[in-house]
């Protein structure tokens, strides 16, 4: 390709940005619009305080956890695990997976099972399962306990909660008694 072919096409692209960006211009010219001095109608913005006060006051763990506890059902429970099902084990001798094994999980250390790499913030968590952490953790993990490499969005349902926490509860070999 000679240089006159290159002088071409750049003159191409040169004009067509030109005709684009004048365009532009002309018309900002002869379609003029004026921001009206009052404006159509008014959208009237209101703060929702009830609902990130309930969040707060949940992640915050002033939860009245019994009438939390008798929201949930534990064939409701088996049916949400199972969408945790892929990532952990709640089979007595089960394996671990993505996530640790869950059999005996109420009541155990935060970051206690031996054979399961957690991440540094769970690993000194130095706290237990109790009903209470169950319910901050599993409303958002990733808030209740940063660093978590949990990657779980949360259950927003109270009875969904609930409900889990009992399953997993029942699924131990020595369950506790419910608050």
């Amino acid at each position: 390709m000679d240089s006159f072919e290159i002088n071409k096409i750049v003159a191409a692209i040169l004009l067509v940005v030109l005709i684009v960006v004048g365009i532009g211009k002309i018309s900002d010219v002869i379609f003029r619009v004026e921001k009206p001095k009052t404006p159509g109608y008014v959208v009237e913005v209101t703060q929702v305080a009830d609902s990130s006060n309930s969040t707060s006051k949940e992640i915050g763990g002033e939860v009245d956890m019994s009438s939390l506890m008798a929201m949930g059902d534990i064939v409701s429970g088996e049916k949400i695990f199972k969408k945790c099902v892929a990532c952990h084990s709640i089979v007595k001798g089960g394996k671990n997976k993505i996530g640790p094994k869950l059999y005996n999980v109420v009541g155990r250390s935060v970051g206690s099972v031996s054979d399961y790499k957690y991440s540094k913030a769970l690993a000194g968590y130095g706290k237990s399962w109790t009903f209470e952490e169950l319910n901050g953790f599993l409303l958002k993990p990733a808030t209740w306990i940063k660093g978590t490499k949990m990657a779980y969005a949360g259950l927003k349902k109270e009875e969904d909660r609930a409900s889990i926490i009992k399953y997993l509860n029942q699924n131990s070999d020595n369950p506790q008694a419910l608050p």
